[in-house]
């Protein structure tokens, strides 16, 4: 089969390295240089599975029929099936996500391959899906919602928690179809590394409640990081262990003890946009608690800021802007929130971030990638997530909530 996939993100490029296992799959990108990157089997953002396969690649021990192109016209006239991963950002004005992207691959696809079918990859409003098969009067659309963790995404996509597909009844087997590709993706690896078959499960659902799963589930982990950064506030304030009082409340098997280590807030590229978009698709029905997420998390970053301008810093070091470990992507980050804060709060910042030129400016900071001379200019080092290797030689000076030195 000859799958085309808009977008080379995270979501975009793990599905067309686990697609290009079997299939032909040309990958869109918006760059030259983007894309004679990747048609040498180098990868452009940090995921440790999709730079494994590439290295197999490159060496031969492994076939990716793999191409990218910045060719838009012929990427989608010669497909079989077209995937749209392309970004959408929240607009915070206008209180939605921006599907400019996603509505530029339609129009393009339409133009070349008006009856191929188009499956939605990329996090949408509530009841998109619909509303735009209605614009372009067609029936060719459906949605997959993609539950992938930042720097795991190939991972994710090799090792699936599950399958959701949305489709009107009368594309079941439409749905089943692009279902049973991602089960093939997992279980080729599978076979190839003499792994038992997982037991993946799939659900075909209505377009739009496809829809809502996606936002319902970041929404779900939002909370559940706020609830026990509240914990950790209420604890640090208080003077309490804030580690005991976890373990202790982790003990539950309802609660369980996954997903309560505290940090700076919920960051990264998906949950702040997810649950503000969750919250605008809330417009005309009653609620209190998604409203009340988003607030936290503003709450979160302020009490962070507040602690560190309670302690008067001649300097602040800020140890990587990124929000996990192993991660090269910072697109709101909780730290830059917190930075702005302190800045506001006239306390110089130098950043350690070795993704970015040492000497370049980060709102308006120095960025320092002597790591010596970072920890001996900072007073205090702000470290979303600790890093024993690295700073463990100046632990008294970390301030970090990182409990159990894990994401």
């Amino acid at each position: 089969m000859k799958i085309t996939v808009a977008g080379v993100g995270y979501v975009g490029l793990s599905l067309a390295v686990l697609l290009a296992q079997k299939h032909e799959v040309t990958a869109i990108t918006t760059t030259e240089a983007k894309a004679e990157k990747l048609n040498r089997f180098i990868s452009p953002i940090q995921d440790d599975e999709i730079e494994r396969f590439f290295r197999e690649a490159r060496e031969d021990s492994r076939i990716l029929n793999l191409h990218t192109t910045t060719d838009k016209a012929s990427a989608y006239s010669s497909a079989d099936l077209v995937i749209i991963a392309t970004p959408t950002n929240y607009d915070d004005v206008n209180h939605f996500f921006d599907t400019s992207a996603v509505e530029d691959a339609i129009e393009w696809t339409l133009k070349v391959n008006p009856n191929v079918l188009m499956v939605i990859k990329s996090t949408i409003p509530v009841g998109y899906t619909e509303s735009v098969r209605a614009k372009y009067g067609v029936k060719n659309i459906i949605f997959s919602p993609e539950f992938l963790r930042e720097s795991k995404a190939l991972y994710d996509n090799l090792r699936p928690s599950r399958i959701v597909v949305g489709c009107d009844d009368s594309q079941k087997e439409q749905g089943r179809m692009f279902a049973d590709l991602l089960l093939e993706g997992a279980r080729l690896e599978e076979q190839r590394a003499g792994q038992a078959p997982q037991n993946i499960p799939v659900l075909l659902a209505h377009l739009t409640e496809a829809e809502a799963i996606k936002l319902f589930a970041n929404t779900y982990l939002a909370v559940r990081v706020s609830y026990f950064n509240e914990l950790d506030t209420y604890a640090q304030v208080k003077g309490l262990d804030t580690q005991m009082i976890i373990d202790g409340v982790c003990m539950d098997p309802r609660i369980g003890d996954h997903y309560n280590n505290p940090s700076f807030g919920y960051g990264g590229y998906c949950l702040p946009k997810d649950t503000k978009q969750l919250l605008a698709n809330y417009k005309d029905v009653p609620q209190t608690m998604i409203e009340a997420v988003v607030r936290s998390n503003t709450v979160r970053k302020n009490f962070i800021a507040d602690q560190i301008i309670g302690r008067k810093p001649a300097t602040v070091g800020v140890y990587r802007l990124t929000m996990k470990s192993n991660s090269d992507n910072f697109r709101a980050s909780a730290i830059q929130d917190v930075m702005k804060r302190i800045i506001a709060g006239g306390i110089p910042i130098i950043i350690y971030e070795p993704t970015l030129e040492n000497g370049s400016e980060f709102f308006g900071c120095e960025v320092v990638n002597d790591l010596a001379a970072f920890k001996e200019r900072s007073d205090v080092i702000l470290a979303n997530r600790f890093d024993a290797d690295i700073l463990g030689d100046v632990a008294e000076k970390v301030y970090t909530r990182d409990l159990f030195r894990r994401d």
